[in-house]
């Protein structure tokens, strides 16, 4: 686990590598090679084993929170409860759940395909859309494994001729676009959520979400600045990040605050019709997708729903519940599912006749 934590930050120096030196070979332990194929940063013992004991205990901190919040607001709640919000969803909104989710997979494919196109890699924007279904499906069930999810890349992109080199390098675009879209998406929710919905809809106080409005888009615009005007590598922590031209850096903030709009569209959809406005749950649902990320359990699974229960107010206990259902089983079940399938699928047809 030490070694996913530390993956992010071992990616800095791949993206500075020129094309010629990277390799193709695409060895057995893929996700071992991965690992290695990055700059060393082991240091010391003794603080990384200090590191790895703080993440495990701040990931049963906020998971016993979590439970605690949880039980809190859906203890008195009845199987029949859940079952009756479940049937009142109807076939349209369980057939625009489904289709929110397959436009959020497909967006996430589109910004794979710009982040193999900036590592250099030229790729077929249906091959780059395939891979990306397969390692996020697989990543989202398993946590913030970029390892898993990098080795996954690898395996899939070898035939493309990408090397491990450019996979990482994609896979650390992802995650920034990710983060900007996520950043530029609640941004514009908090800043410009009617104070009254904010109010009726959510536990952040008006005065903190325009802050936090105001905070997060500077940062954003911070980014696209630093992108328009820097030339040279940016250097930190004794590593260099080359970063992408300013058309690239809109197109990652565009990309990804769709892309996290669509998702958390698919919890919306699933609630009563006017039970909270739409951007007034968006300002609650970012802060929560990035709680059940820090937590570092698998999919955030219960931190993530325990922190959108603090923060939402005036939603039905069954009905929140049941959206919570829909939402994993449309955005993480069923994809990796399908993943799983693929993989099989595409192992058969590659195995060697007898």
């Amino acid at each position: 686990m030490d070694g996913v934590h530390n993956f992010g930050g071992r990616l800095f120096a791949v993206l500075n590598q020129k094309p010629e030196a990277r390799s193709l070979h695409v060895p057995e332990d893929v996700a071992e090679e991965l690992a290695a194929a990055l700059p060393e940063t082991q240091g010391r013992r003794f603080f990384p084993m200090i590191r790895r004991l703080a993440y495990h205990l701040l990931a049963f901190v906020l998971l016993a929170v979590a439970a605690l919040v949880l039980w809190r607001e859906f203890h008195k709640l009845s199987l029949d409860e859940i079952g009756r919000a479940v049937r009142a969803w109807g076939w349209a909104r369980v057939g625009l759940a489904v289709a929110l989710s397959a436009m959020s997979f497909l967006l996430m494919g589109c910004i794979e395909w710009l982040g193999l196109r900036w590592a250099g890699a030229r790729l077929r924007l249906r091959s780059a859309i395939a891979g990306s279904f397969i390692a996020n499906a697989i990543a989202h069930s398993l946590g913030a494994s970029l390892i898993v999810s990098g080795a996954v890349r690898a395996r899939y992109y070898a035939r493309h001729g990408v090397s491990l080199r450019q996979v990482a390098a994609a896979t650390l675009f992802h995650g920034f676009s990710f983060g900007v879209g996520l950043s530029t998406l609640a941004g514009l929710a908090l800043l410009f959520a009617a104070s009254q919905h904010i109010t009726a809809s959510s536990r952040i106080a008006n005065p903190v979400a325009d802050t936090a409005g105001v905070l997060l888009l500077l940062g954003v615009g911070g980014y696209a600045a630093l992108c328009a005007t820097l030339r040279r590598p940016l250097r930190a922590f004794g590593h260099s990040l080359r970063l992408p031209s300013a058309r690239v850096a809109f197109a990652q903030m565009g990309l990804g605050a769709v892309d996290n709009a669509v998702a958390s569209a698919i919890i919306w959809v699933l609630l009563p019709a006017g039970s909270v406005d739409y951007l007034a749950f968006v300002g609650s649902y970012a802060p929560s997708v990035v709680v059940g990320l820090i937590s570092h359990v698998p999919g955030g699974v219960g931190v993530f729903e325990g922190s959108l229960s603090t923060l939402l107010k005036g939603v039905e206990p069954a009905a929140l519940a049941a959206a919570f259902l829909g939402y994993r089983l449309f955005f993480f079940l069923f994809p990796l599912l399908l993943a799983g399938l693929a993989l099989a699928l595409d192992a058969l047809r590659r195995a060697p006749a007898k």
